[in-house]
C-alpha cells in the first residue's frame, strides 16, 4: 500500500532550462524528446506546442504530482524552460516547428536510462497492494491510457514506474456539467492492464482517500502555470479554471464509492 510523505501538502517543482536536444521519442503521439538540462540531468520533455496542447501537460502535472504525493512510483516532474534556438540545427522540420511552437515553459519527467516498457506477459507483476493502488488512482483520475496495448509503465532497476498521464482528466476538454461527470463510474477501468491483480481495492480505497486531502488537491492545482490556463472559453480567467479543477477533483474523490464499485464489478468478470 502507498505511504504518506512529508511533502504531501506542499508539493513543489524545480525549474530547469533545456540546454541540448538529444533525440526524439517517436513512440509517443505528441513527439516528446530527451533533452539535457542545465542541472546536467536528462529529461523526457513534453512540449506545450504538441498536438494535444497545454491540457495534456496539465493532466501530466496534476495527475503525476498527486500520484507522487501519495507514494506511487512516478518519476520526478520538472518545469523545463525551452529556448526555440535549441532546435536550430535539427534537420527534421516537424521537430523544428514543435520546438519553435513550445518556447517558454514546458514539462519534463526524469529520464530513466535503460528502462524497459512493462510487458504483462513477461514482467514481474506488482504486488496486489501496488496494483490495487494504481488501478484505484487511474479510476480516480479517469486515465484511459493504461491498457495491455499501451500500459504506460516502465520497469527500471526491477521497479515499476508510471509514466504518461496526459490522457487523464479528460473532463477538461469539455467542461460542461463537469461536477455531474465527476461521479462517473469510469467504465474504461475494465480494460486496465493491472485490474486482474487488484485484489486489495477496499483496503487501498480507505488509505488513498485519507491521503488525498483538500489541501493536497489545492496545492497540486496551484502548480499549474497561468499561461497554461489562458484562452479557455469556458472561464473568464485562470483563477476560475483553477477553481474548476479543484472542485472536480474534490467531487471525484467523494464519488470514490461509485468508481470502486465499478472496479469490483469489472474485476469480478475477470476472475
Amino acid at each position: 500500500m502507498t505511504k504518506s510523505t512529508s511533502a504531501q501538502t506542499q508539493p513543489a517543482l524545480r525549474t530547469v532550462t533545456a540546454t541540448r536536444y538529444v533525440t526524439p521519442l517517436r513512440e509517443g503521439g505528441s513527439l516528446p524528446a530527451i533533452v539535457e538540462a542545465d542541472d546536467d540531468g536528462l529529461y523526457v520533455l513534453k512540449f506545450r506546442g504538441a498536438g494535444q496542447g497545454r491540457k495534456a501537460l496539465i493532466a501530466e502535472l496534476v495527475v503525476g504530482e498527486l500520484g507522487r504525493a501519495i507514494g506511487l512510483p512516478v518519476p520526478e516532474i520538472v518545469f523545463v524552460e525551452l529556448d526555440p534556438n535549441l532546435g536550430r540545427n535539427e534537420p527534421d522540420s516537424e521537430i523544428q516547428a514543435l520546438i519553435d511552437g513550445s518556447a517558454g515553459l514546458n514539462l519534463g519527467l526524469d529520464y530513466l536510462p535503460g528502462s524497459l516498457g512493462f510487458d504483462p506477459l513477461i514482467a514481474p507483476p506488482p504486488d496486489s497492494a501496488l496494483a490495487s493502488s494504481i488501478v484505484w488512482f487511474d479510476a480516480f483520475t479517469t486515465n484511459v491510457d493504461r491498457t495491455a496495448r499501451n500500459p504506460n509503465m516502465l520497469v527500471w532497476h526491477k521497479r515499476l514506474w508510471l509514466i504518461d498521464h496526459g490522457a487523464a482528466l479528460y473532463v477538461h476538454y469539455a467542461w460542461g456539467d463537469y461536477l455531474t461527470r465527476s461521479r462517473s463510474p469510469f467504465a474504461p477501468i475494465k480494460d486496465h492492464v493491472l485490474l486482474h491483480l487488484a485484489s486489495a481495492v477496499p483496503e487501498v480505497d480507505a488509505d488513498l482517500r485519507k491521503q488525498i486531502t483538500p489541501d493536497l488537491i489545492d496545492a497540486v492545482v496551484a502548480l499549474i502555470p497561468d499561461a497554461w490556463l489562458a484562452d479557455d472559453p469556458a472561464f473568464a480567467n485562470p483563477a476560475e479554471q483553477r477553481a474548476a479543477y479543484v472542485a472536480y477533483l474534490r467531487h471525484r474523490l467523494e464519488a470514490a464509492p461509485i468508481f470502486v464499485e465499478e472496479m469490483l464489478r469489472a474485476r469480478a468478470q475477470l476472475v
